[in-house]
């Protein structure tokens, strides 16, 4: 891919912002960072040592939690060395070439694995007779594999052909990663249609899950609404109360850059900021708040 390209390193921009903030909001970022990573780490430690706690909802939340903390990890690095250095940030064309696809194929993976979420917590609310047989150690296994070949072939249907465009003119990334909006405009070619793949491959990826979400939790509410007590109600509605705010803040911005039509850098940046840098850390700040047992297995950890 390198011998297309006459450009060996591009700079990454950063966030739009005033010089004289470059102190605090590296001071902010890198404090979400270490909560991210933390956060995560210690959700899925607290899932692996509670045996209570093996379940495929703690199951498939460890993968979102090992996402989350390696999303963070791709993206936040590199925001915090644009902000110490006011030229930008260099990376090499292979490093961009594994940011972008690391990032997207995160990204992807992320949305299967919501999709997944919400088939399980459909499962366990219309069939919770059926549930443990429906949903067995191998089934979930076979479903959170899925979700990574799928993250993984997602990703590479759109790193290939953009990085075989050539880039030869300017090298400078209006953005704080490698994002593809963003590399498409120094390419020094026509982008259409490689513009289109993205598009297309996105949209299918981002609508179709979200669709089947939607799907999933129309028929959680009818299930919910014919349990009879209000304690049952209550108890059914706050299983899937979580997953709903983590989902809304991952897919609205993502929908909001990728798939409307134009592309302002500005905003672009900062709408990244909130799934690319709060999306992580509302994980465990979420299931961690609302969950009364990872609140029980988390005091336990602490004696």
């Amino acid at each position: 891919m390198t011998n297309a390209s006459l450009v060996t390193t591009f700079i990454l921009t950063g966030l739009p912002h005033a010089p004289e903030l470059d102190t605090l909001l590296f001071g902010i970022f890198l404090v979400i960072y270490v909560l991210t990573v933390v956060g995560n780490l210690l959700i899925m430690l607290v899932i692996i040592v509670n045996p209570h706690l093996h379940t495929p909802m703690y199951y498939f939340l460890t993968n979102l939690s090992f996402i989350d903390m390696w999303y963070s990890t791709v993206t936040v690095p590199k925001m915090l060395m644009t902000l110490v250095s006011p030229e930008g940030s260099p990376i090499s064309f292979p490093s961009c070439v594994a940011q972008f696809y690391s990032f997207d194929f995160l990204g992807s993976t992320e949305c299967f694995l919501y999709t997944v979420m919400a088939y399980d917590r459909f499962l366990a609310i219309s069939y919770p007779l059926r549930y443990a047989s429906m949903m067995s150690g191998r089934t979930c296994a076979i479903l959170a594999k899925t979700t990574w070949l799928s993250g993984s072939l997602h990703s590479a249907v759109q790193t290939t052909p953009t990085f075989r465009l050539r880039f030869c003119g300017p090298n400078q990334i209006q953005h704080y990663i490698c994002d593809a909006p963003s590399i498409l405009k120094l390419a020094c070619a026509d982008t259409s249609i490689v513009e289109m793949v993205i598009f297309v491959n996105t949209g299918l990826v981002a609508l179709g899950c979200f669709l089947l979400i939607m799907l999933s939790y129309v028929s959680i509410v009818h299930s919910i609404l014919k349990i009879h007590t209000s304690e049952g109600r209550w108890r059914a509605f706050q299983t899937c109360a979580s997953h709903c705010i983590v989902v809304l803040c991952f897919y609205v911005p993502l929908v909001f850059i990728y798939l409307r039509p134009g592309s302002k850098e500005v905003v672009d940046r900062i709408v990244a900021v909130f799934y690319t840098v709060m999306t992580p850390l509302l994980n465990p700040v979420v299931y961690t708040l609302r969950n009364k047992e990872v609140k029980k297995a988390l005091l336990k950890l602490k004696k």
